[in-house]
Protein backbone atom coordinates (compact mmCIF):
# COMPACT_ATOMS: atom_id res chain seq x y z
CA UNK A 1 0.00 0.00 0.00
CA UNK A 2 2.49 2.60 0.63
CA UNK A 3 4.53 1.83 -2.16
CA UNK A 4 1.63 1.96 -4.67
CA UNK A 5 1.22 5.69 -2.98
CA UNK A 6 4.53 6.75 -3.30
CA UNK A 7 5.12 5.28 -6.65
CA UNK A 8 1.73 7.57 -7.72
CA UNK A 9 2.51 10.65 -5.88
CA UNK A 10 6.13 10.76 -7.56
CA UNK A 11 4.50 10.36 -11.08
CA UNK A 12 2.12 13.04 -9.78
CA UNK A 13 5.07 15.37 -8.48
CA UNK A 14 6.65 15.16 -12.30
CA UNK A 15 3.17 16.01 -13.72
CA UNK A 16 3.01 18.84 -10.93
CA UNK A 17 6.17 20.36 -11.81
CA UNK A 18 4.93 20.95 -15.40
CA UNK A 19 1.74 22.85 -14.20
CA UNK A 20 1.36 26.28 -15.06
CA UNK A 21 0.58 29.11 -12.40
CA UNK A 22 -3.31 29.75 -13.76
CA UNK A 23 -3.41 25.80 -13.83
CA UNK A 24 -2.26 25.71 -10.12
CA UNK A 25 -4.37 28.86 -8.95
CA UNK A 26 -7.70 27.69 -10.50
CA UNK A 27 -7.21 24.27 -9.07
CA UNK A 28 -6.65 25.55 -5.91
CA UNK A 29 -9.60 27.96 -6.42
CA UNK A 30 -11.80 25.09 -6.90
CA UNK A 31 -10.79 23.30 -3.69
CA UNK A 32 -11.20 26.41 -1.52
CA UNK A 33 -14.69 26.50 -3.10
CA UNK A 34 -15.38 22.31 -2.39
CA UNK A 35 -14.16 22.89 0.93
CA UNK A 36 -17.04 25.08 1.95
CA UNK A 37 -19.63 23.80 -0.34
CA UNK A 38 -19.16 19.72 1.61
CA UNK A 39 -18.10 21.82 5.24
CA UNK A 40 -21.38 19.83 6.80
CA UNK A 41 -20.21 16.29 5.24
CA UNK A 42 -16.77 16.75 6.64
CA UNK A 43 -18.11 18.50 9.87
CA UNK A 44 -20.46 14.79 9.84
CA UNK A 45 -16.92 13.08 9.99
CA UNK A 46 -14.95 15.10 12.38
CA UNK A 47 -17.92 14.80 14.40
CA UNK A 48 -17.07 10.93 15.01
CA UNK A 49 -13.61 11.82 16.44
CA UNK A 50 -14.39 14.33 18.76
CA UNK A 51 -16.39 11.68 20.09
CA UNK A 52 -14.20 8.69 20.36
CA UNK A 53 -11.82 11.65 21.68
CA UNK A 54 -13.76 13.07 24.22
CA UNK A 55 -14.17 8.78 25.28
CA UNK A 56 -10.37 8.68 24.99
CA UNK A 57 -10.39 11.55 27.75
CA UNK A 58 -8.21 14.17 24.94
CA UNK A 59 -8.28 17.03 26.86
CA UNK A 60 -10.23 20.54 26.10
CA UNK A 61 -6.64 22.15 24.48
CA UNK A 62 -6.39 19.43 22.07
CA UNK A 63 -10.14 18.74 21.45
CA UNK A 64 -10.12 22.74 20.35
CA UNK A 65 -7.20 21.25 17.85
CA UNK A 66 -9.09 18.72 16.36
CA UNK A 67 -12.55 20.21 16.04
CA UNK A 68 -13.89 21.71 12.81
CA UNK A 69 -16.60 24.30 12.85
CA UNK A 70 -18.27 26.13 9.45
CA UNK A 71 -16.18 29.37 10.70
CA UNK A 72 -12.79 27.36 10.47
CA UNK A 73 -13.56 25.67 6.75
CA UNK A 74 -14.11 29.84 6.34
CA UNK A 75 -10.73 30.67 7.37
CA UNK A 76 -9.55 27.19 5.49
CA UNK A 77 -10.78 28.49 2.37
CA UNK A 78 -9.16 31.76 2.93
CA UNK A 79 -6.07 30.31 3.19
CA UNK A 80 -5.92 28.68 0.10
CA UNK A 81 -7.11 31.96 -1.72
CA UNK A 82 -4.45 33.74 0.06
CA UNK A 83 -1.93 31.15 -1.28
CA UNK A 84 -3.45 31.82 -4.79
CA UNK A 85 -2.77 35.02 -4.53
CA UNK A 86 0.77 34.75 -3.79
CA UNK A 87 3.98 35.09 -6.37
CA UNK A 88 4.52 31.60 -7.39
CA UNK A 89 8.37 30.51 -6.59
CA UNK A 90 8.48 27.93 -9.22
CA UNK A 91 10.58 28.91 -11.70
CA UNK A 92 11.99 32.09 -10.81
CA UNK A 93 15.45 32.17 -12.10
CA UNK A 94 17.85 34.09 -8.38
CA UNK A 95 20.77 34.44 -9.80
CA UNK A 96 22.69 34.47 -13.62
CA UNK A 97 26.46 35.32 -13.85
CA UNK A 98 29.07 34.98 -16.28
CA UNK A 99 32.36 33.13 -16.07
CA UNK A 100 35.22 34.05 -17.99
CA UNK A 101 35.33 31.32 -20.39
CA UNK A 102 31.63 32.76 -21.52
CA UNK A 103 29.66 30.30 -19.21
CA UNK A 104 26.46 31.80 -18.16
CA UNK A 105 25.48 29.80 -14.23
CA UNK A 106 22.60 30.47 -12.87
CA UNK A 107 20.00 29.17 -10.03
CA UNK A 108 16.33 28.28 -10.32
CA UNK A 109 13.93 27.30 -8.03
CA UNK A 110 12.28 24.06 -8.42
CA UNK A 111 9.51 21.88 -6.09
CA UNK A 112 11.06 19.52 -3.89
CA UNK A 113 9.23 16.73 -5.79
CA UNK A 114 7.39 14.70 -2.85
CA UNK A 115 6.61 15.94 0.18
CA UNK A 116 5.40 13.89 3.83
CA UNK A 117 3.87 15.53 6.11
CA UNK A 118 3.42 13.15 9.38
CA UNK A 119 0.93 15.48 11.95
CA UNK A 120 -1.52 14.94 15.02
CA UNK A 121 -4.91 15.76 15.83
CA UNK A 122 -5.26 19.09 13.69
CA UNK A 123 -7.07 18.65 10.29
CA UNK A 124 -6.39 22.24 8.93
CA UNK A 125 -2.89 20.85 8.58
CA UNK A 126 -4.45 18.33 6.18
CA UNK A 127 -5.52 21.88 4.07
CA UNK A 128 -2.69 23.99 4.91
CA UNK A 129 -0.21 21.57 3.89
CA UNK A 130 -1.76 20.28 0.57
CA UNK A 131 -2.22 24.64 -0.66
CA UNK A 132 1.43 25.00 -0.31
CA UNK A 133 2.45 21.93 -1.84
CA UNK A 134 0.58 22.19 -4.32
CA UNK A 135 1.24 26.05 -5.59
CA UNK A 136 4.71 25.18 -5.28
CA UNK A 137 4.63 21.93 -7.65
CA UNK A 138 4.83 18.82 -4.96
CA UNK A 139 3.13 16.18 -4.60
CA UNK A 140 2.20 15.46 -0.73
CA UNK A 141 1.85 12.51 0.92
CA UNK A 142 -0.20 12.86 4.63
CA UNK A 143 -0.20 10.80 7.78
CA UNK A 144 -2.09 12.34 10.08
CA UNK A 145 -3.15 10.52 13.78
CA UNK A 146 -5.42 8.22 14.52
CA UNK A 147 -7.45 10.77 16.62
CA UNK A 148 -8.50 12.65 13.22
CA UNK A 149 -8.54 9.85 10.75
CA UNK A 150 -12.62 10.11 9.70
CA UNK A 151 -12.08 14.12 9.44
CA UNK A 152 -8.78 13.61 7.47
CA UNK A 153 -10.62 10.89 5.10
CA UNK A 154 -13.67 13.32 4.11
CA UNK A 155 -11.14 15.90 3.32
CA UNK A 156 -8.83 14.39 0.99
CA UNK A 157 -11.97 12.94 -0.44
CA UNK A 158 -13.02 16.65 -0.99
CA UNK A 159 -9.99 17.49 -2.09
CA UNK A 160 -9.45 14.49 -4.67
CA UNK A 161 -12.80 15.52 -6.49
CA UNK A 162 -11.95 18.78 -7.10
CA UNK A 163 -8.54 18.88 -8.36
CA UNK A 164 -9.95 16.10 -10.84
CA UNK A 165 -13.15 18.69 -11.52
CA UNK A 166 -9.93 21.02 -12.34
CA UNK A 167 -8.28 18.44 -14.61
CA UNK A 168 -5.52 18.25 -12.40
CA UNK A 169 -4.37 14.82 -10.91
CA UNK A 170 -5.83 13.62 -8.15
CA UNK A 171 -2.88 11.66 -7.26
CA UNK A 172 -1.13 15.35 -6.04
CA UNK A 173 -2.56 14.47 -2.86
CA UNK A 174 -2.29 11.03 -0.61
CA UNK A 175 -3.68 10.22 2.57
CA UNK A 176 -2.29 7.42 4.84
CA UNK A 177 -5.09 5.72 6.07
CA UNK A 178 -3.95 2.97 8.42
CA UNK A 179 -2.81 4.52 11.59
CA UNK A 180 -0.92 1.89 12.77
CA UNK A 181 2.73 3.44 14.31
CA UNK A 182 4.39 0.66 12.11
CA UNK A 183 3.28 1.74 9.04
CA UNK A 184 4.46 5.47 9.90
CA UNK A 185 7.92 3.92 10.51
CA UNK A 186 7.65 2.48 7.22
CA UNK A 187 7.20 5.32 5.43
CA UNK A 188 9.57 7.58 7.34
CA UNK A 189 12.25 5.53 5.60
CA UNK A 190 10.60 5.71 1.63
CA UNK A 191 13.54 7.48 0.28
CA UNK A 192 13.24 6.32 -3.01
CA UNK A 193 9.78 7.98 -3.50
CA UNK A 194 9.96 10.73 -0.43
CA UNK A 195 11.99 14.04 -1.07
CA UNK A 196 11.33 15.57 2.15
CA UNK A 197 9.57 14.91 5.42
CA UNK A 198 7.89 17.24 7.76
CA UNK A 199 6.23 16.00 11.03
CA UNK A 200 3.88 18.40 12.78
CA UNK A 201 2.74 17.66 16.82
CA UNK A 202 4.06 17.44 19.71
CA UNK A 203 7.58 16.70 21.42
CA UNK A 204 7.27 12.39 21.28
CA UNK A 205 6.15 13.15 17.39
CA UNK A 206 8.95 15.30 15.95
CA UNK A 207 11.34 13.28 18.33
CA UNK A 208 10.54 10.16 16.57
CA UNK A 209 10.85 10.96 13.23
CA UNK A 210 14.18 12.73 13.76
CA UNK A 211 15.37 9.24 15.61
CA UNK A 212 13.67 6.66 12.49
CA UNK A 213 13.78 8.96 9.42
CA UNK A 214 15.87 7.73 6.67
CA UNK A 215 14.51 11.02 4.47
CA UNK A 216 15.95 14.53 4.76
CA UNK A 217 13.39 16.20 7.69
CA UNK A 218 12.77 19.69 8.21
CA UNK A 219 11.71 19.86 12.44
CA UNK A 220 9.51 21.76 13.67
CA UNK A 221 9.80 21.63 17.45
CA UNK A 222 7.44 22.29 20.59
CA UNK A 223 6.81 25.88 21.55
CA UNK A 224 7.78 26.70 25.38
CA UNK A 225 7.59 30.50 24.76
CA UNK A 226 8.75 32.98 26.67
CA UNK A 227 7.60 36.69 27.46
CA UNK A 228 9.93 38.88 28.83
CA UNK A 229 9.25 42.09 31.23
CA UNK A 230 11.65 44.21 31.50
CA UNK A 231 11.82 47.08 33.64
CA UNK A 232 10.94 50.21 31.79
CA UNK A 233 7.42 47.75 29.99
CA UNK A 234 4.19 49.62 29.95
CA UNK A 235 1.63 48.56 31.93
CA UNK A 236 -1.16 48.43 29.61
CA UNK A 237 0.65 46.30 27.46
CA UNK A 238 1.77 43.66 29.77
CA UNK A 239 -1.72 42.22 30.81
CA UNK A 240 -3.52 42.75 27.54
CA UNK A 241 -0.19 40.72 25.74
CA UNK A 242 0.24 38.70 27.96
CA UNK A 243 -3.72 37.02 28.36
CA UNK A 244 -3.62 36.64 24.64
CA UNK A 245 -0.46 35.30 24.25
CA UNK A 246 -1.12 32.70 27.17
CA UNK A 247 -5.18 32.00 26.82
CA UNK A 248 -6.35 33.10 23.82
CA UNK A 249 -5.48 29.40 22.10
CA UNK A 250 -4.16 26.93 24.93
CA UNK A 251 -2.67 24.09 22.94
CA UNK A 252 -1.19 26.06 19.99
CA UNK A 253 2.44 26.13 19.92
CA UNK A 254 2.61 30.17 19.95
CA UNK A 255 1.23 30.37 23.07
CA UNK A 256 3.32 31.34 25.76
CA UNK A 257 4.17 29.12 28.71
CA UNK A 258 6.55 30.92 30.67
CA UNK A 259 7.15 34.57 31.63
CA UNK A 260 10.30 36.62 33.02
CA UNK A 261 10.12 39.50 34.99
CA UNK A 262 12.65 41.95 35.99
CA UNK A 263 12.53 42.75 39.76
CA UNK A 264 12.45 46.61 39.72
CA UNK A 265 9.17 46.16 37.35
CA UNK A 266 8.32 42.65 39.56
CA UNK A 267 6.37 44.79 43.05
CA UNK A 268 4.02 46.47 40.52
CA UNK A 269 4.02 43.59 37.15
CA UNK A 270 3.21 40.23 39.44
CA UNK A 271 0.41 40.46 41.74
CA UNK A 272 -1.56 42.38 38.14
CA UNK A 273 -0.04 39.82 36.60
CA UNK A 274 -1.37 36.59 38.99
CA UNK A 275 -4.68 38.42 39.34
CA UNK A 276 -5.69 38.72 35.98
CA UNK A 277 -4.33 34.51 35.44
CA UNK A 278 -6.22 33.37 38.57
CA UNK A 279 -9.74 35.26 37.24
CA UNK A 280 -8.88 33.39 34.03
CA UNK A 281 -8.27 29.98 36.12
CA UNK A 282 -4.73 29.89 35.19
CA UNK A 283 -2.02 28.44 37.49
CA UNK A 284 0.49 30.17 37.86
CA UNK A 285 4.00 28.62 39.03
CA UNK A 286 7.37 30.85 40.23
CA UNK A 287 10.13 30.95 41.98
CA UNK A 288 10.36 32.66 45.69
CA UNK A 289 10.94 35.96 44.75
CA UNK A 290 7.53 35.59 42.71
CA UNK A 291 5.61 33.71 45.47
CA UNK A 292 6.58 36.43 47.77
CA UNK A 293 4.82 39.19 45.36
CA UNK A 294 1.56 37.08 44.52
CA UNK A 295 -0.32 34.03 47.27
CA UNK A 296 -1.86 33.04 43.87
CA UNK A 297 1.51 31.77 42.85
CA UNK A 298 2.33 27.99 43.74
CA UNK A 299 6.16 26.56 43.92
CA UNK A 300 7.94 25.61 40.23
CA UNK A 301 10.78 23.30 39.98
CA UNK A 302 13.51 23.24 37.27
CA UNK A 303 11.17 21.05 35.17
CA UNK A 304 8.43 23.88 35.10
CA UNK A 305 10.75 26.39 33.27
CA UNK A 306 11.07 23.81 30.44
CA UNK A 307 7.71 23.00 29.50
CA UNK A 308 5.06 23.16 27.33
CA UNK A 309 2.08 23.16 29.13
CA UNK A 310 -0.87 23.24 26.83
CA UNK A 311 -3.09 23.91 29.06
CA UNK A 312 -4.26 26.74 31.95
CA UNK A 313 -0.11 26.14 33.51
CA UNK A 314 2.91 28.87 33.26
CA UNK A 315 5.88 29.53 34.88
CA UNK A 316 7.53 32.91 36.00
CA UNK A 317 10.50 33.95 37.50
CA UNK A 318 12.10 36.93 38.14
CA UNK A 319 15.30 38.14 37.21
CA UNK A 320 18.07 40.90 37.86
CA UNK A 321 18.64 42.17 34.84
CA UNK A 322 18.34 41.95 30.84
CA UNK A 323 21.76 39.67 30.94
CA UNK A 324 19.83 37.05 33.57
CA UNK A 325 16.85 36.53 31.65
CA UNK A 326 18.09 35.91 28.26
CA UNK A 327 20.44 33.27 30.06
CA UNK A 328 17.08 32.09 31.32
CA UNK A 329 15.58 31.82 27.88
CA UNK A 330 18.05 30.68 25.65
CA UNK A 331 18.27 27.78 28.24
CA UNK A 332 14.86 26.97 28.54
CA UNK A 333 13.51 27.48 25.35
CA UNK A 334 12.60 25.36 22.51
CA UNK A 335 13.66 27.69 19.99
CA UNK A 336 10.08 28.86 19.04
CA UNK A 337 8.92 32.39 20.11
CA UNK A 338 10.00 34.86 22.17
CA UNK A 339 8.57 38.39 23.52
CA UNK A 340 9.84 41.38 24.80
CA UNK A 341 7.30 44.27 26.53
CA UNK A 342 9.61 47.51 26.95
CA UNK A 343 9.93 50.75 26.43
CA UNK A 344 13.94 51.32 26.14
CA UNK A 345 15.44 50.91 22.81
CA UNK A 346 18.78 49.55 23.82
CA UNK A 347 17.08 46.66 25.59
CA UNK A 348 14.32 45.84 22.63
CA UNK A 349 17.93 45.72 20.70
CA UNK A 350 19.54 43.55 22.84
CA UNK A 351 16.46 41.09 22.83
CA UNK A 352 16.17 40.89 19.11
CA UNK A 353 20.21 40.44 18.71
CA UNK A 354 20.59 37.85 21.55
CA UNK A 355 17.66 35.67 22.10
CA UNK A 356 18.15 32.21 19.77
CA UNK A 357 14.89 31.89 18.82
CA UNK A 358 13.05 31.35 15.17
CA UNK A 359 10.95 34.34 15.97
CA UNK A 360 11.76 37.55 18.49
CA UNK A 361 8.91 40.51 19.07
CA UNK A 362 9.03 43.57 20.84
CA UNK A 363 5.84 44.39 22.50
CA UNK A 364 3.57 42.36 20.79
CA UNK A 365 1.98 38.56 21.31
CA UNK A 366 3.91 35.06 20.54
CA UNK A 367 0.42 34.42 19.25
CA UNK A 368 1.57 35.71 16.01
CA UNK A 369 4.07 33.39 14.55
CA UNK A 370 1.83 31.62 12.36
CA UNK A 371 1.99 31.80 8.22
CA UNK A 372 -1.11 32.81 7.93
CA UNK A 373 -0.84 35.86 9.99
CA UNK A 374 2.87 36.41 8.60
CA UNK A 375 0.93 37.32 4.97
CA UNK A 376 1.89 33.22 3.95
CA UNK A 377 -1.44 32.72 3.21
CA UNK A 378 -1.24 29.46 5.44
CA UNK A 379 2.43 27.23 6.74
CA UNK A 380 3.59 23.64 6.41
CA UNK A 381 4.90 24.38 10.26
CA UNK A 382 6.88 26.13 12.19
CA UNK A 383 10.73 25.56 12.01
CA UNK A 384 12.97 25.67 14.68
CA UNK A 385 15.73 24.17 13.04
CA UNK A 386 18.74 26.87 11.22
CA UNK A 387 19.18 24.52 7.91
CA UNK A 388 16.86 25.43 4.69
CA UNK A 389 13.94 27.12 6.96
CA UNK A 390 13.56 28.70 10.30
CA UNK A 391 10.03 29.75 11.78
CA UNK A 392 6.92 29.95 10.34
CA UNK A 393 7.45 27.77 6.33
CA UNK A 394 5.57 29.05 3.03
CA UNK A 395 6.56 28.74 -0.03
CA UNK A 396 9.93 29.12 -0.72
CA UNK A 397 10.93 26.57 1.98
CA UNK A 398 9.17 23.66 -0.13
CA UNK A 399 11.31 24.71 -2.80
CA UNK A 400 14.76 23.90 -3.77
CA UNK A 401 17.17 25.07 -6.74
CA UNK A 402 18.91 23.83 -9.67
CA UNK A 403 21.77 25.38 -10.99
CA UNK A 404 20.99 26.22 -14.75
CA UNK A 405 24.49 26.71 -17.38
CA UNK A 406 24.06 28.55 -20.39
CA UNK A 407 27.32 27.91 -23.28
CA UNK A 408 28.16 28.05 -26.49
CA UNK A 409 30.36 25.15 -27.25
CA UNK A 410 32.96 25.16 -24.39
CA UNK A 411 34.64 22.14 -23.30
CA UNK A 412 37.13 22.12 -19.94
CA UNK A 413 40.54 21.69 -20.86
Amino acid sequence: MLKELGVKAKAASRVMARLSVNDKNNALLKVADALVANADEIIEANNIDIENAIKNNMSEALLDRLRLTTARFEDMAEGIRQVVALEDPVGEVISMKERPNGLLIGQKRVPMGVIGIIYESRPNVTVDAFALCFKTGNAVILRGGSDCIHSNIALVKVIKAALSEAGVTPDAISLIEDTDREVARQFMKMNQYVDLLIPRGGAGLIRTVVENATIPVIETGTGNCHIYVDKSADMEKVIPIIKNAKLQRLGVCNACESLVIHKDIAAVAVPAIATMLKENDCEIRGDEAAQALSSYIAVANEEDYGTEYLAKIISAKIVDNIDEAIEHINKYSTGHSEAIITEDYQSSQRFLSEIDSACVYVNASTRFTDGFMFGFGAEIGISTQKLHARGPMGLLALTSTKYIIYGNGQIRE
